[in-house]
């Protein structure tokens, strides 16, 4: 008997943890992405104990590892004159998130799913064809001058190609139908060089209504550095360099030493990212036999912190699913999103909250965030917050993809 044989398109970390999970339940799995090659280990992520379940379930939590900071670090808020009191850092959350890069999951991913994973590169698929017995996608690979197509069937279809997927367009239409702005630009990098004044290990935090740069520091790697800003015109921040529309959106008081040399090192970085924030709102992420998952599906977007988490959960629960309905594709698709979607619409609820965590909009949410670091000054005070804060983050523990 063949096996029933899945396209994953997009070698993030919900493409890898699907390829990896069909595979564990009898599936062949070919795996394309555009990128010519491998990305490089990317920015922050943090790993809540929703995906963390997932990956111990799925063999690769060990592999994903850790880089939190337990030792000889300590958080700070600063301002642009560079005055610094206790803070309230990433790690310091209820629910103690991993604190990774996205390339340490993809990387435990690619390697427990690689050896039984067909994998192209530069390939993308260019038409989507669904019927009653499978899917018919033409690809296209390009490798240097050279660029090929083929149509090949599958029986199922996943698109974990990011907010912007090629897979949602082909099947279910542009993205303007899905895409719910946030009116806010991020920026991201690796640090090449400590802050100045401060350790390696140490959390820089600097808020101000409308804007903010984080520091989060890594037990064993150079720091990462997040710079966001709110805007009221996403087109006009892209027709500049990058650095220019993070200067104007910081400026115009100058900008102080530790601001200045963090927008000197994003702008002398070797890999960067500046975008504007989305989440993705749909009313299915599935057809008979094309399912998103991921970013392409419902994008948390980075203040709720549980992107990675929900990509795992979600290529987890997927395999469930086709399992216990083998042939019936359809209705396992259907049992899947029944389970995720009361779970992804409480992650997106909390990301639009959460939103105010990372950038303050009003002079009443920097007061409160003022409040806050004065009560994390002691060690009373860090655990009334706490516990005042847990009953917000206790949904990022729950194991939507338990068996």
């Amino acid at each position: 008997m063949n096996k029933p044989r899945a396209l994953i398109v997009g070698m993030g970390i919900g493409g890898l943890a699907t390829a990896l999970r069909l595979h564990d339940i009898g599936w062949e799995t070919l795996l394309v992405e555009r990128a010519p090659q491998r990305r490089p280990a990317g920015y922050f992520v943090g790993l809540f104990d929703s995906g963390q379940l997932a990956a111990q379930r799925m063999g690769v939590l060990d592999a994903i590892g850790n880089r939190a900071v337990v030792e000889k670090g300590r958080s700070y808020d600063i301002d642009r004159a560079g005055r610094r009191r206790p803070g309230l850092g990433y790690g310091d959350l209820p629910g103690s998130p991993r604190m990774l890069l996205r390339g340490d999951i993809e990387s435990a991913l690619y390697d427990a799913a690689e050896p039984f994973t067909e994998i192209r590169y530069g390939t993308t698929p260019v038409a989507v064809e669904e019927h009653r017995d499978g899917v018919n996608v033409t690809l296209r690979t390009t490798s240097g001058d050279n660029t090929t197509e083929t149509t090949e069937v599958f029986d199922l279809v996943v698109g974990a190609d990011g907010l912007r997927s090629t897979v949602r367009r082909l099947a279910f239409g542009p993205d303007s139908d899905y895409f719910r702005p946030f009116h806010h630009i991020i920026g991201a990098t690796i640090l090449k060089e400590p802050v100045p004044g401060y350790g390696l290990t140490d959390g820089v935090v600097l808020t101000e209504p409308g804007r903010a740069a984080w520091v989060f520091p890594f037990s064993d790697h150079r720091p990462g550095l997040l710079l966001t800003y709110r805007t009221d015109d996403e087109d006009a921040e892209f027709q500049r360099p990058p650095i220019e529309s993070l200067r104007r959106a910081f400026g115009p008081e100058p900008t102080g030493p530790v601001l200045d040399n963090l927008l000197r090192q994003f702008e002398q970085a070797d890999h960067r990212l500046f975008d504007s924030v989305h989440q993705v709102v749909m009313p299915t992420w599935h057809t008979g036999r094309v399912v998103l998952l991921g970013d392409a599906a419902w994008c948390l977007t980075l203040y709720s912190g549980m992107g990675a988490s929900s990509a795992i959960a979600g290529a987890d629960l997927l395999g469930t699913m086709l399992q216990r309905n083998p042939g019936n594709p359809s209705r396992a698709l259907r049992e899947w999103e029944q389970r995720m979607r009361p779970f992804i619409a409480t992650m997106q609820e909390h990301g639009r909250k959460e939103l105010v965590i990372f950038v303050p909009q009003t002079r009443r949410d920097k007061l409160t965030r003022t409040l806050t670091r004065s009560l994390m000054g002691n060690s009373v005070g860090r655990r009334v917050m706490k516990s005042l804060l847990a009953g917000s983050f206790k949904d990022k523990s729950i194991d939507v993809a338990a068996a």
